[in-house]
């Protein structure tokens, strides 16, 4: 037979019918929490949204315009997504997103 004790309740021994109850009773108070955080966000978003607030502030870009246009035209030499990257000291995913974004802008 396995022994499970926990510290954190003084000892309590968790493979007993009491200590499972006090398990189970501890459980339920913690998903109790979690539902009125959950209904508490949900809450505070539908007010935003009714007050005509954004919910999430945009994210500023990481690059401006001017580097942007530089990584296109680095695009348009035959530069590699990885030697891009390098000059401009940021990740391959920065420099791909500047460059789908400027095939979204041009198709029609």
């Amino acid at each position: 037979m396995r022994w499970v004790y926990c510290l954190a309740l003084g000892g309590a021994d968790l493979t007993c019918s009491a200590g499972t109850m006090t398990m189970n009773v501890l459980n339920a108070v913690a998903q109790f929490e979690r539902d009125l955080l959950v209904e508490r966000t949900q809450s505070g978003l539908k007010r935003a949204k009714s007050e005509g607030k954004a919910s999430v502030a945009p994210r500023r870009s990481a690059k401006s315009k001017k580097q942007k246009q530089d990584v296109r035209d680095d695009f348009t030499t035959g530069m590699s997504v990885s030697a891009i990257a390098r000059k401009f000291a940021t990740s391959r995913q920065t420099i791909i997103r500047v460059r789908d974004e400027g095939s979204r802008s041009v198709r029609p």
